[in-house]
């Protein structure tokens, strides 16, 4: 039995009630569009993510109380513009959510979350979707992209049998760019085909990468946490080093590249150790 004080009702219409009074009485709430509102929403979405990633649960609790202040928001702007209610957007998303669930609501029987996956799919191209990829927001981060753009291929079966195949893969996409850059370093930057074979170097490193990020997939890994997680790495030894450094009476602007690396070395494996 759920405890009547732990119910989200009661808390839910006090935020409720709080936005249409800032909305209201306050001159920057009153002044905000959904245009205004925008990038303030990524923002948060952002900050959500890296107390994801830090493992941060009070953080997260607050991400989410600011996330849901601006869909309360955004709903307050569109009732005012007469274009929708927050109730509309509630229903919405709950009969979505019934519709594309008929293995909880319906008789349809799944043996897996792959066959949830596929259904979901279906569902969407049924309710008027002309692609399996046209729901994949065209904002999405390049890695982001990648990800979401495969797993959706991949549910109408647009997917390789093993981690093998795709590995060969990443090997012929490197094997393609080492070749256009061979290329594009063989011309002179005034030569007319330079641009081309440049431009050429940069689309095999994307395939390059996509096969990567396709990689990632097959051996479970999420490729953009990992990305994240040896950036913050490398700010962290990169800011030991600096300190390091400072603390010998040097800048790293000063140093050669073998004395950086040297630092460099002690703090990677005082970190092993």
């Amino acid at each position: 039995m759920t405890n009547q004080d732990s119910r989200p009702d009661a808390a839910f219409m006090r935020l409720v009630g709080i936005m249409d009074e800032l909305r209201e009485q306050c001159p920057w709430d009153r002044k905000q569009t959904v245009d205004s509102l925008r990038h303030h929403t990524i923002e948060e979405t952002y900050e959500l993510a890296d107390a994801i990633l830090e493992g941060d649960w009070k953080g997260i609790r607050e991400e989410l109380g600011d996330l849901l202040l601006h869909i309360v928001f955004y709903a307050r702007i569109g009732s005012e513009a007469g274009r929708f209610t927050l109730k509309e957007v509630i229903d919405g998303i709950c009969e979505k959510l019934i519709h594309r669930h008929p293995h909880i609501y319906g008789d349809v029987k799944v043996n897996d979350e792959e066959d949830v996956k596929r259904n979901w799919e279906k569902l969407k191209m049924k309710e008027g979707k002309t692609s399996v990829l046209s729901g994949v927001p065209k904002a999405l981060p390049a890695m982001v992209k990648a990800m979401r753009l495969q797993e959706k291929a991949r549910q109408v079966g647009f997917e390789w049998d093993d981690s093998r195949q795709v590995w060969e893969k990443v090997k012929e996409e490197e094997a393609e760019l080492m070749e256009a850059l061979d290329h594009a370093g063989a011309l002179d930057k005034e030569s007319p085909g330079y641009q081309s074979a440049r431009e050429q170097v940069e689309e095999e490193f994307g395939d390059l990468m996509f096969s990567l990020v396709n990689y990632s997939r097959f051996i479970g890994v999420d490729a953009e946490m990992a990305l994240e997680r040896t950036n913050r790495k490398f700010m962290d030894r990169f800011t030991q080093m600096e300190g390091m450094a400072m603390t010998e009476g040097k800048a790293l602007a000063d140093m050669s590249l073998e004395e950086m690396d040297e630092i460099w070395n002690r703090i990677k494996a005082a970190r092993q150790a």
